[in-house]
């Protein structure tokens, strides 16, 4: 077994040799899930469970979201979501403030985490290692969503464009981060520069870190998700004058909001009756992400397919090692 599972048994006790071993003898189909889950509708996700003694009903909802900023200010924006939450279920909801992507897989692989928002990259790891399954994405009334991935340098800098960042510091994020790392990995080449051959990369650990080491000159460009800077920007934490965009993506599809797949289908109607009746207008959540409105419904079979094909160029694989970056 490798670590990843050994730690998840440590934890709740919950998997065994031999229970993988019979889910591996029963399902005819997984596609990259995880030999303990099954895909027999093509989905691409962690079909639910048929044996009602593996399906999942727990007095409390543990939440958590992605770990991009500070978990401390994210516990009270989504405060009124949770309570939302808390009334549609008829349960307790608790926040959990992972502190890294590999934190957030393991805990709803292991059953201590239920529903969550998983960022861009880690999406796939989550789905494939943890059965999470992608319901609703954050969008405006008129259910468009995403965002760009952005390249920032000093406003100073003498970099002008992509080509530019060869014989440069530049800060990517973490190694299974869509914008902060897998989509620089997979696009800047075609723009002149390959990561780690053309350019140093140092990684950072987050969107924020990345931006305010190039504000500091730390580093000397960084790549990080538009979401995350704008919203920086608007609390104050870097002054726009001091940094330059050399360069944008089209659209990514941006945190994917899933549940474990193994929860009672009657609570799990209960989740996705609760987000898409949340409205967003006068709440600190509404006010935190300028722009949206509601969540939106997506699939993670159609939303995340260019996701896929970016982490597919780069040789991703989603297992353990490659969601630590080994």
């Amino acid at each position: 077994m490798t670590p990843f599972i050994t730690r998840a048994i440590g934890a709740l006790g919950i998997l065994t040799c031999s229970t993988i071993a019979a889910q591996a003898q029963d399902c005819a189909e997984r596609g990259a899930l995880d030999l303990q889950y099954c895909d027999a509708n093509g989905d691409l996700v962690a079909d639910t469970p048929t044996d009602p003694a593996e399906l999942s009903d727990p007095d409390t909802l543990v939440f958590a979201y992605t770990p991009v900023e500070d978990p401390a200010v994210y516990a009270d924006i989504w405060e009124p979501f949770i309570e939302h939450l808390a009334d549609v279920t008829g349960k307790d909801v608790q926040f959990f403030a992972v502190q890294s992507n590999s934190a957030e897989v393991e805990a709803m692989r292991s059953g201590r985490l239920h529903v969550a928002g998983f960022s861009t990259g880690p999406t796939p790891f989550a789905v494939n290692l943890a059965g999470a399954v992608p319901f609703a994405i954050m969008g405006a009334e008129d259910g468009q969503f995403g965002y760009k991935l952005q390249v920032f340098t000093q406003a100073d800098s003498d970099i002008k464009d992509v080509s530019d960042l060869a014989g440069k510091r530049v800060a990517h994020t973490s190694p299974t981060s869509n914008s902060g790392n897998q989509a620089p990995r997979a696009l800047f080449p075609g723009l002149g520069v390959e990561p780690d051959k053309d350019y140093e990369v140092v990684y950072s650990g987050s969107h924020d870190q990345s931006m305010l080491g190039v504000v500091a000159g730390d580093y000397d460009a960084a790549p990080v998700a538009s979401e995350v800077v704008e919203r920086m920007a608007e609390r104050g934490l870097y002054d726009p004058a001091d940094v330059r965009m050399i360069w944008e993506s089209d659209p990514f599809p941006t945190t994917s909001f899933t549940m474990a797949h193994n929860l009672d289908p009657a609570l799990a109607e209960k989740v996705k009756e609760a987000f898409f009746s949340f409205d967003f207008a006068g709440t600190a959540l509404g006010e935190e992400f300028d722009g949206v409105s509601k969540f939106v419904p997506i699939t993670y079979k159609d939303q995340w397919a260019v996701i896929r094909q970016i982490q597919a160029s780069n040789g991703v694989e989603y297992t353990p090692q490659g969601l630590a970056g080994n």
